[in-house]
């Protein structure tokens, strides 16, 4: 079992520099692909392979205004021509939409290390043409494993490592236990066995957070509009300050969603359930009313579900997604008597055939751990 470990990195001014140099040198790739796949595919001609860009790229590297491209390791513009590649190849079988040109404002810098070569020690990772670069966690990546794919990604804050590491479950005694787990907005989770986890987005500290958001985006509006000339805008130094702390308050919410979700589903997969059965969410339909669209986006629920469902891999649990037209919300858990209908005002499940009162999400979640896979 392959699972992917991401650790965050301390680079030095000078490696720092590096970094950035080496996923701009992917980024240029990765369009230089785009464009000869996009060209090729206007005039008629064949797919062409990763091996011929390749080869084309060699020559490339000989012309005088592109010799930076040596200063990076080879296996970044290699890997950056497969990923231009396979994006192609994903748009030809109609996996994916056609890929778009990556923006040097607006695209995640990122690159590829050769797996072959990134060593890591219990502070430090070795990186092509960088040599040691610290880690902010110490012993989180095995030193004595086999490494896949590894990625180095820059999210606007901090440059991060990530990699695939082999994994061997333990064998875990697990009881006989099936959890039903109904999502929602007012609770991110309810859980049959009658475990809730609260909407954190409510509590004091994340809408704290939010406000002070708030105020550094009308703070940059205000001058950019101050800086306008004409019909363009002018970015000061104050205004690059203020951009970067609005990445930082987006960082920390982000951070404390994600660590919420994370603590949740720990909880949940150690009670050692043989079970876990979710429901199967619409979330493209449900973004799409202006009035929960926010809330739904704040609460992660693919996240969750992600989250849950490799932690249940890793434990040897059975995790189940309900059919998407599952009425979980609409039949009595009691009698199994469905409504024909069910408002969302309605928080509260009153059966008409046995006249049982639950609440509408407890309800859910234990129709839920009852499920049977057709």
């Amino acid at each position: 079992m392959i699972v992917s470990i991401k650790v965050r990195l301390e680079p030095n001014r000078k490696q720092n520099t590096e970094l950035f140099k080496n996923s701009g040198t992917a980024r240029f790739i990765y369009n230089w692909t785009l464009a000869k796949q996009e060209e090729n595919y206007k005039s008629g001609g064949k797919f062409i392979s990763d091996n011929d860009l390749r080869k084309e790229l060699t020559q490339l590297k000989k012309i005088d205004e592109l010799r930076w491209l040596n200063t990076v390791s080879n296996n970044v513009a290699k890997q950056a021509v497969k990923d231009g590649c396979d994006a192609y190849k994903k748009f030809f079988k109609k996996l994916a939409e056609k890929p778009k040109f990556k923006s040097r404002k607006k695209s995640k810098p990122s690159f590829y290390n050769d797996n072959e070569k990134i060593k890591f020690a219990p502070t430090h990772v070795q990186l092509e043409k960088l040599g040691k670069v610290k880690m902010s966690e110490r012993n989180r990546i095995p030193t004595d494993s086999k490494y896949s794919n590894p990625r180095i990604g820059f999210d606007g804050i901090n440059w991060y490592v990530s990699v695939g590491v082999e994994w061997n479950p333990e064998e875990i005694e697990l009881t006989n236990e099936s959890i039903g787990i109904d999502l929602g907005i007012k609770d991110l989770a309810i859980c049959s066995n009658g475990m809730t986890f609260k909407n954190i987005n409510n509590t004091k500290t994340v809408r704290k957070k939010e406000k002070k958001l708030r105020r550094l985006q009308r703070r940059v509006s205000r001058k950019y509009l101050m800086n306008k000339e004409g019909e363009s805008y002018v970015k000061t130094r104050n205004i690059v300050k203020l951009e970067k702390r609005i990445r930082k308050a987006h960082n920390t919410l982000r951070n404390i969603r994600t660590d919420f979700r994370n603590k949740a589903t720990t909880e949940i997969v150690k009670t050692k359930p043989s079970r876990i059965v979710m429901e199967t969410l619409n979330v493209k339909g449900m973004m799409k009313n202006r009035h929960l669209s926010k809330a739904v986006a704040q609460q992660g629920f693919y996240d969750f579900k992600r989250m849950i469902k490799y932690k249940a891999e890793k434990s040897g649990i059975e995790f189940v997604e309900a059919d998407k037209w599952f009425p979980s919300s609409k039949t009595c858990s009691e009698c199994g008597y469905v409504k024909p209908k069910l408002s969302l005002s309605e928080r509260e499940f009153i059966c008409e055939s046995c006249g049982s009162v639950i609440d509408r999400d407890k309800n859910a979640s234990y129709n839920l751990s009852e499920y049977k896979v057709a």
